[in-house]
Formats: structure tokens, sequence, C-alpha cells
């Protein structure tokens, strides 16, 4: 069975201030073209269609589009929600929409009943995993303890416990939405930590064929059977590197995978310029990105006029100016962003307590802390479900 792999659409979703609606739009014919020149068997996406719980208007309608478009073709589609996602509004009338060959996974509760595809071996289980935060679901899944580790790997003993009913040789895939230790993550993520940990081990996997994992924006392998496909667009800077792409996946009667990297149309280049102001204006060798995105780093150390403009003309479409005088982080001058730069606001937090008391907090006070923080962003996240 031939398998395409997505995830991290953000359906309405910007690109410091661009509309990336064209773009999306452009990726979704890709894909469609994809599936049919491909002669894909199902698709299945990870997670993340739409960038927030309550999308604009016209994302709701490219999404309403992809979907006719893919049941058009009548090749099976396996949907599940992401964190962006609202499960709720994403999964209104998913069992109308499966009889049209789309599949929406949203509940959790359904972890363990799988969309049963067939092919010339024989059954192929799909297993879809909505994103699952800790807070909402740990009394669906009876866990004492509310994090990222347990809730997931009870959605999976379930999904093993209904694999194990199968027919002897029934493959498997998962779609899941979550932080897999070993993959690299970027700066357009929101963060999903509960308790101080975010990842789970790639273990939590064991037993099935192949794990189509969503959240991470860049393409990873984790193992030969768990990979991310990634974001089709990038939607941060710290993407610059990436080569968005999708897995075209070839699963084979004994369940042995074959994977292929299918590219993404890039509707411009990503560049991070970095130097004094001058220095950006004067290289030849930064001609190559004069049609790109650009964000320029200036290391000017007194800030120099009209910086935006002056770049501007060189580089027509820079979208973002960052100021980083070459200073050492515990520099006083050093800019307050430079100085959290990488810090966690657990950790921001316990800086803070040290500054203003002369002493960090100890360990039942970082739990405090850490519970607060845990708390804060669960209740933000029972907003979005009930707005």
């Amino acid at each position: 069975m031939k398998l395409l792999h997505t995830s991290d659409w953000h359906l309405g979703r910007a690109f410091h201030r661009v509309n990336m609606l064209g773009a999306q739009a452009e990726f979704i014919g890709h894909l469609v073209t994809t599936v049919r020149e491909r002669e894909v068997d199902a698709v299945v996406v990870s997670g993340d269609v739409y960038d927030r719980a309550v999308p604009p208007l016209a994302a709701v309608e490219l999404f309403d589009d992809a979907l006719h478009r893919l049941a058009a073709l009548g090749v099976p589609t396996v949907m599940i929600s992401g964190n962006h996602d609202s499960a709720r509004r994403l999964g209104v009338g998913a069992g109308l929409i499966g009889r049209a060959g789309i599949h929406l996974r949203t509940e959790p509760s359904a972890c363990g009943i799988p969309v049963v595809l067939t092919d010339a071996h024989g059954e192929v289980a799909f297993y879809g995993l909505p994103y699952l935060e800790p807070a909402l679901v740990k009394d669906e899944f009876e866990v004492d303890k509310a994090g990222h580790e347990a809730v997931l790997g009870a959605a999976m003993d379930r999904v093993r416990a209904d694999l194990a009913t199968r027919a002897r040789g029934t493959r498997s895939v998962v779609l899941a939405h979550a932080f897999v230790t070993g993959g690299q993550a970027s700066d357009s993520e929101r963060d999903i930590t509960v308790g101080g940990v975010a990842a789970v081990p790639a273990g939590i996997f064991d037993g099935v064929d192949y794990v189509a994992l969503g959240h991470l924006h860049g393409c990873q392998t984790l193992t030969e059977r768990v990979r991310y496909s990634g974001s089709p667009l990038a939607y941060s800077f710290s993407e610059a590197g990436h080569r968005k792409s999708m897995w075209l996946i070839d699963l084979a009667a004994d369940g042995a995978v074959t994977a292929e990297r299918v590219d993404c149309p890039v509707p411009r280049p990503l560049a991070r310029l970095r130097g004094t102001l001058d220095d950006l204006l004067a290289d030849p060798g930064l001609s190559r990105h004069e049609d790109a995105w650009v964000e320029a780093t200036l290391t000017d150390a007194v800030r120099p006029a009209d910086p935006m403009a002056r770049l501007s003309e060189r580089f027509p479409h820079t979208l973002s100016l960052v100021f980083a005088p070459e200073r050492a982080p515990d520099d006083p001058r050093a800019s307050y962003a430079r100085r959290l730069a990488g810090r966690s606001d657990q950790q921001i937090a316990q800086d803070f307590v040290a500054h203003v008391r002369g002493a960090g907090p100890d360990e039942r006070e970082a739990a405090v802390l850490r519970e607060a923080f845990d708390a804060v962003r669960a209740d933000a996240a029972v907003r979005e479900v009930v707005r």
C-alpha cells in the first residue's frame, strides 16, 4: 500500500505579515497532483490542519476545497487534529464526511478504533491519535500523572490491544501529533511542555509498522518506521535550512517500509543575513538573496539610520530586522530579548525569583511554578475548545 504522509498545513497562517493562503492553495494542488500521478492508495494528515482553533473563513474554504478534491480522486484520507486545531470543530460532520472516504479522527476515546483499508495483500489498520493534551485526557485514559508519555502510552496500549484481535498479518499505521525524543524543533511550533517535559520516547510506538508524526516542522527520520513529514511551507526563519516535503511510504505485504521524499513547492526562498548594515548592502556574495524573504540581523555597535528602508532597496522582500550588536550575553547593554534567548518560561521565572530574593527557588517552589505554568497552558487549551 502506497501512503502519502503530510502534516502541519497551518491553513490561515501568515509569514511575518505575508498572507500565505495562495502558497497554501498551491500546496494543496501539488498534493492532489501527487496523489493522482504517483497512484497513492491513502493520504495521512497528522494534525495542525489549521493554524488556530477558530480559523478565518478563507482557510476553511481552502480546507473544504482540499476535501472535495481528495474525495473526487477516490483515495481514502485519514486525518487527525493537532494542538493548533480545535478538535471539536475539525471533527464536526466526521461521520458524514467519512462516507466520502475522508476519515477525521479527533476524539481521544476513539484511539483504539482504526480505519481499516484493504489492498491485494490484506488489511491495513490506521489508528488516529489526535493531539492529547494531558490535563484534558488523563481521566479518559485513567492515568495518575497528567504527562505526555503517560497519556500517549495509554493510547498506544489501546492500539496494540485492538491490533491483537485482528487477523495475523494485519499491517498497522499510527498517526500521532506529539514531540518525540530525537526530533529537532523550530521557532514556529507552539510549546507543549507539561511538567517540564515535552518529549516522549520513540519506543512508545513499538508494535506498529509505520508511525506518521506531526507537530515538528522539519522533515525528519527518527527510525525507519517513525517519521515526521514536517510542514509543507516554512513558517519561521528558523526553517530557512529546511527542505519542505512529504513522505511517500510504500508499505510492503510483510510491513516493511520504503520511504521517498516528495518536495513541496517553494513560494520564495528564505535567507538569514547577519553583519553590519554597510556590509550587507555592499557584499556582492549576497546577490543571490535579493529575491528571497530576508531576515537581517544587524551587528552595528550603534543603530544605523533608516535601516529597513536602506535594506529594502537591495533586498525588497526584507521581512524581519533584528539588532544584535556584538556584545557578551552578560553585558548590561545586551538586549532583554537576547538575555532571554533559549530560556524556557520556567527558567525565566526561577531567574526572577533569584533576582528578587537573592536565591533561586528550592525543589518545592520550583514544582509550584511548574504546576502554575501547566495550569495556565491547560486553561488556554480548554478555552480554545469551548470557544
